[in-house]
């Protein structure tokens, strides 16, 4: 597909396809649409944000929201919901608080220095089902620090927010080389924070915290070093992490998303390719914003490798906690070129950033990239796993 034909597409309306297979391409009045994130709310309706504007890293990127009421067959009008102009302002995470509040919170960064960012929370209610959010509020974290992934409630209460840390080095551009993981611990509903790193997690980032069963915790990261997705456990209900490991699935140093199933099993939904099966690579992620940084790259920590395809989108499912994934179902295929953001010169096909949640009937609803040029929506029958659509 063109640029031109996706952008016609992006109406909202959802189409089945298949069987058990139903998409949308969301509604955007931007050019550039990319990770988004799904939640459902407390009314029933599905919510997806995500970050739009012109390029990732420039300062009119923003976070957009469109929602799926309950029973309806188009995603609503987008809606912009942050609003600094300085800032690119990304990653997008909703959460549902205990007391039935909704929190967004999001990343605002300079430029494409993400060992400036700051993370943002405000709160935000639908009116007549449009969203309308509240006044930004800085968590107070250190700068550099990032989201993706959701927050996890521990059995004490405290509220567990996965963390990625894009370490400054002074004097040196950001390029990923120091990156590693955290969780932001806070014991007041999110008044305040504390940070417990994971050890010995150089390159690992995107942590997404999965309970099992009692006090046990599995977490799964991206990695920079583009081979393979990563793992670490916690058996104190997430107070303490384990040092990661790698799995059997591979990564391309894009966004994973992982998800506990009604039946035990965990689902991870990512590229499964890695460096090691592609030739591809970029300088960098934010190496075509044209601004112009004299700095030399940060030096030392670990190798980021950039630009390996981000293609296909697979399903892969385990029965042991996470430690293996034997099988893996196809959502959507490409070619995954990503050695360029632009979303209109045609050079972009990844598909990627999924965004993962089943609901109480069993189906699974995706979001993810497409292109860069818009969010693509899709809802499984439950079923299409095993390949047995109810």
């Amino acid at each position: 597909m063109t640029p031109e034909e996706i952008g016609s597409r992006m109406d909202g309306r959802i189409v089945r396809t298949e069987v058990d297979r139903e998409e949308a391409f969301l509604p955007s009045p931007r050019i550039h649409n990319h990770a988004s994130f799904l939640a459902f709310l407390p009314d029933g309706s599905l919510a997806c944000a995500w970050f739009a504007g012109t390029l990732e890293g420039k300062s009119d990127i923003s976070i957009h929201l469109s929602t799926l009421a309950r029973g309806s067959n188009i995603w609503s009008k987008t809606v912009q919901v942050s609003d600094d102009p300085e800032r690119s302002e990304q990653n997008p995470m909703i959460f549902v608080r205990p007391d039935g509040g909704v929190s967004l919170f999001h990343t605002a960064q300079p430029s494409g220095n993400q060992d400036e960012s700051r993370v943002r929370e405000r709160s935000f209610i639908l009116e007549n089902g449009t969203p309308v959010s509240g006044p930004a509020r800085d968590l107070g974290l250190a700068a550099g620090t990032f989201i993706r992934a959701t927050i996890v409630r521990r059995d004490d209460g405290a509220w567990m927010l996965p963390l990625f840390l894009c370490n400054p080095r002074p004097g040196a551009r950001w390029t990923g080389t120091h990156d590693t993981a955290a969780v932001a611990v806070s014991n007041d509903e999110g008044a305040n924070w504390s940070v417990i790193d994971v050890p010995q997690s150089y390159g690992c980032v995107h942590m997404t915290i999965v309970p099992l069963d009692g006090n046990e915790m599995v977490a799964f990261y991206r990695r920079r070093q583009a081979d393979f997705v990563y793992r670490s456990t916690s058996s104190d209900g997430g107070q303490s992490w384990t040092p990661p490991e790698a799995t059997d699935v591979p990564n391309n140093n894009s966004s994973i998303a992982a998800v506990r199933l009604a039946d035990g099993r965990v689902a991870l939904l990512c590229n499964p390719v890695s460096s090691a099966t592609s030739s591809d690579r970029r300088d960098s992620l934010y190496d075509e914003l044209g601004v112009e940084d004299n700095r030399p790259n940060a030096e030392g920590g670990i190798t980021p490798i950039w630009g390996v395809p981000r293609a296909p989108l697979t399903l892969c499912v385990s029965t042991d906690g996470g430690r293996t994934f034997p099988l893996r179902r196809l959502v959507e295929d490409g070619p995954g070129t990503c050695l360029s953001n632009n979303s209109l010169d045609g050079r972009n096909h990844e598909l990627s950033y999924p965004a993962l949640l089943e609901d109480g009937d069993g189906n699974l609803h995706i979001a993810f990239t497409f292109h860069r040029r818009a969010i693509k929506y899709v809802r499984l029958a439950k079923g299409w796993i095993d390949g047995d659509p109810k």
